[in-house]
């Protein structure tokens, strides 16, 4: 019986395995696009960039095309986070047929998301917080009106339950 090598199968996992990962704010200037870029690179400090993939949405159309918002690029860039390839989308119908797991910054976005889920939907869509076990908060407070520290404390939030869903997925999907 032929033997197969650990590298072919670690490369053929690579193609079989593919979990998509949507997180989902308003505008996706702020919340959203500092969870993707952090969960990102939690996904790559931890080898897995080529099995996990990560986007991000905002439910509304006000900022289509446009970069993240300066305060939260800044935020991020103090802790080794790089926001500035990203730019707004707005979530659809299609990234149901698309994502695993689709994630709301909080319980209005995850409102929004329900209302247009396809009935058919198989993937996870919840609260992104969820995934957190150091704080009791249920929701990711949009700090685009408050002052710069909530992008501080975004990126805090984000941060914990980002080592929380990475957990969860692996132990979910063996990797």
């Amino acid at each position: 019986m032929a033997r197969i090598s650990r590298e072919y199968l670690s490369n053929y996992l690579i193609y079989m395995i593919n979990i998509k990962v949507l997180f989902v704010c308003l505008g996706n200037i702020c919340r959203s696009p500092t969870a993707h870029g952090v969960f990102e690179h939690v996904v790559a400090e931890n080898g897995l960039a080529e099995v996990i993939t990560v986007d991000s949405a905002g439910t509304g159309d006000w900022h289509l095309g446009e970069a993240p918002d300066p305060r939260s690029v800044q935020a991020a860039k103090k802790r080794h986070y790089d926001l500035s390839p990203l730019r707004a989308r707005q979530v659809t119908r299609q990234d149901f047929f698309q994502f695993d797991y689709i994630l709301a910054m909080d319980h209005n976005n995850l409102a929004d998301l329900e209302r247009i889920k396809p009935g058919e939907y198989q993937g996870e869509l919840n609260l992104f917080l969820s995934y957190g076990k150091k704080s009791n908060m249920e929701d990711v407070p949009d700090p685009y009106y408050g002052l710069g520290d909530g992008f501080e404390r975004v990126l805090n939030l984000i941060e914990q339950a980002s080592d929380g869903l990475l957990n969860y997925i692996v132990k979910k999907h063996p990797l």
